[in-house]
Order: C-alpha cells, then sequence, then structure tokens
C-alpha cells in the first residue's frame, strides 16, 4: 500500500519508506503510522519544519486505553523517521530506544481439540452469499491452512496460486517477517482440501493469480478474516465456557506450535535437535521464539520432564513476572 502523508514531513517520510522497500521490507503498515503522523503534525504544529523534541515527545504520549505494544508499534516508524532525517544531513529529534518501555508478550489462547472440532464444523456449514461467491469456498479451507501449517494470517492471505504447489504439496511463502521467504510442507489431508478447493473456485474464477480470492480476485483484508473468525466462533457457543484470553485468528499459529511439540515429546524425540526444525519451519529469526512454546500447555510439563530430564533441561525457559 503506497501512502501519500502531506505537510512539511512528507518528502522525508517517502524518502524513509522507499529506502525500506529498495532494501525489500513491505513496510506497509509502518508506512501507515507515518502518514497519521504527517497528518498530526499538519494539525498539531503546521508551522514546524524541524522534528522537535516536543513533536517527537507528543507523539510519543500513550492514549487513553492504548496498548503498550500498540504505543511500541506506534513509536518506531517515527523513531526511524528521525534516524532517516540525520542520516540525510538534517536536524531531528530520535525518540529515545528506552520508551515506552518492554514489550509485553501476550499470552495466546491455545486450541483444545475439542475447540478445533467445533470451530472447524461450523466453517463447514458455511452458507453460500451471493455477494461473496466464493466466501463459502475459501473459509474452510483457509482456517484449516493457518492451523494445520502455523501460518500468519498475512502469510495464507498473501498466497498466489503459484505459491501453492498442488503436486507436492508445498506452499512457498515469500517476503515474511524479517523479509525472508521460506517453504512450509501441508499434510496429506490439507493437501486434498486444497485440491478441491482449487478446482470449485477456478470454475468460478478462472486463471485467478491470488489462491484465496475474493470476488474481485484480489486479496482479503485482514479484517475480513478478523469477523469471520468472530462469526464462526461465536456458532461453536464455546465463547462462554473457553478459558485464557479471548481466542483471535493469530492462536491457530500458536496452538500449532503446541501441538507438535507435544506429539515430539510424546513420541520420544530429541527436543535439542527438533526444535530447530520447528523454528525454521514457523519462521521464526531466533530459537527462542520457539521455545517460548513450552509455557502453554500445563500437561506438557510431567510428559516433558518425565521423558528430558537432565538432557533438555535448559530448553525449558524460566517465566517471567512480567510476561
Amino acid at each position: 500500500m503506497n501512502t501519500s502523508p502531506s505537510g512539511h514531513f512528507n518528502p522525508y517520510i517517502e524518502g524513509l519508506i522507499e529506502q525500506k522497500k529498495a532494501i525489500g521490507y513491505p513496510y506497509n503498515k509502518s508506512a501507515q503510522i507515518l502518514d497519521g503522523f504527517s497528518n498530526f503534525c499538519t494539525e498539531n504544529y503546521p508551522d514546524k519544519e524541524i522534528l522537535t523534541q516536543e513533536i517527537a515527545m507528543h507523539w510519543a504520549e500513550r492514549r487513553q486505553n492504548e496498548h503498550v505494544n500498540g504505543l511500541l508499534r506506534r513509536i518506531t516508524p517515527v523513531r526511524q523517521l528521525g534516524k532517516y532525517m540525520i542520516s540525510i544531513g538534517l536536524e531531528a529529534y530520535v525518540i529515545p530506544p528506552g520508551i515506552p518501555g518492554k514489550q509485553i508478550r501476550y499470552i495466546p489462547h491455545i486450541y483444545t481439540n475439542l475447540e478445533l472440532r467445533a470451530f472447524f464444523r461450523e466453517t463447514d456449514h458455511c452458507q453460500v452469499n451471493p455477494r461473496s461467491p466464493l466466501r463459502y469456498l475459501v473459509i474452510p479451507v483457509f482456517f484449516r491452512m493457518l492451523y494445520c501449517c502455523g501460518l500468519r494470517c498475512s502469510e495464507a492471505r498473501l498466497l498466489k496460486v503459484e505459491d501453492v504447489d498442488l503436486k507436492n504439496g508445498k506452499l512457498t511463502i515469500r517476503h515474511s517477517k524479517g523479509n525472508k521467504d521460506r517453504v512450509v510442507m501441508m499434510s496429506e489431508e490439507l493437501l486434498s482440501f486444497c485440491r478441491i478447493y482449487h478446482t470449485k473456485v477456478n470454475q468460478i474464477l478462472p486463471d485467478r493469480i491470488i489462491f484465496f480470492p475474493n470476488r474481485y480476485g484480489e486479496h482479503y483484508a485482514g479484517r475480513i478474516i478478523d469477523y469471520w473468525f468472530h462469526l464462526f466462533w461465536e456458532k461453536t457457543g464455546m465463547a462462554q465456557t473457553s478459558s485464557g484470553n479471548p481466542p483471535r485468528v493469530h492462536d491457530f499459529r500458536h496452538t500449532f506450535a503446541v501441538n507438535r511439540l507435544n506429539l515430539w515429546v510424546q513420541e520420544g524425540k530429541d527436543l535439542n535437535a527438533y526444535l530447530p526444525y520447528l523454528s525454521m519451519y514457523l519462521g521464526h529469526a531466533h530459537l527462542k521464539e520457539t521455545d517460548y512454546y513450552l509455557h502453554f500447555v500445563p500437561e506438557f510439563f510431567p510428559l516433558f520432564k518425565e521423558k528430558t530430564r537432565e538432557k533438555c533441561a535448559h530448553l525449558i525457559p524460566e517465566v517471567s513476572d512480567e510476561i
């Protein structure tokens, strides 16, 4: 998405965005934030041509009911803007790295098998909608792919037909988090779903480019996926009985990781050897992002301790009070 920021900082915002895209970063969400920052400056500091401490720290003020993680996401592109302006010889204030403090890691909802069965049962009964003729075909396969492959929502949304190898069951995930590509293999069951889905969608929208297209042949927006999820989750009747934080679309990815770890423990696998494979499969930059999942299922720990003892004890990270 290309934004057209207005105001005195317009050339520098555009320069930063171009620089990020030139080295391979999509930078779309950050560009949207910078667009908002430009509007903020136009409204509050219409005569200011220098990115001053007053402007930057006003932007960095925490808004009512704003989560610290959201504040961090809002501050980071403006911090980068300050650094960019300095790099081209301009005067600018850079928001200090300690603001707004340490990011709080969200505790995901790990779906039970009962919840998963109930959710997919509801998606399988998705009704045909004349205003969205592909929806009833997309929804059951899209959410299964999220869970069965542990994908991020954007990774599934942005898949092209050419990225889905229906012969060998291989997904090519392009320009994901950290601007990295990776290959993800599908199970035979999911591959079968995808083949049937592909055939049916081709009858409605032949020669499409997007694997999960809307009626215009384009990507679905993330907010539509969230709407679908909550629609079908409510239909399960599980909302009143599930424990922990409210479920989200991204929690299918977390559940995939936890279930895979549990399966390896039950099979007696050496997690020292297998965790790096899971890390690569998920597209994690660091192994610590993967072993974090060891926290999430209580019944995991007795079996883990029994099978690994001292050999893999160092793989269980300590739980901080800040998590």
